[in-house]
């Protein structure tokens, strides 16, 4: 599992420019089933999404696809860990330590 925390590195008003494009993006990689949840941070000067399914390289395409990103107004860190415990709602996405 992924966490994709975006940081803005343009004003908000910059990043309002590419919101509907991102929230269609987001909505596109809901559909494939990557996402699991994405929000704004608060304050707002990035947002978080989840991501499950793929493997980093893809996660890093995705990424690199977010009309935030190839509009310049933002950098993401990508994270992955092991989500070896979750809410009885999410146990489709527990996974095994690697051996």
């Amino acid at each position: 599992m992924f966490v994709l925390e975006l940081t803005y590195t343009a004003p908000v008003e910059q990043v309002d420019v590419f919101l509907d494009a991102h929230v269609a993006w987001l909505d596109e990689q809901y559909a494939a089933g990557v996402f699991v949840a994405s929000g704004r941070k608060n304050p707002r000067d990035g947002g978080i999404i989840l991501a499950a399914g793929v493997d980093r390289a893809r996660i890093e395409e995705i990424a690199a696809g977010d009309p935030f990103s190839t509009g310049g107004v933002c950098a993401y860190r990508i994270t992955e860990f092991y989500a070896t415990k979750t809410a009885a709602e999410l146990a489709s996405y527990r996974q095994e330590l690697p051996s």
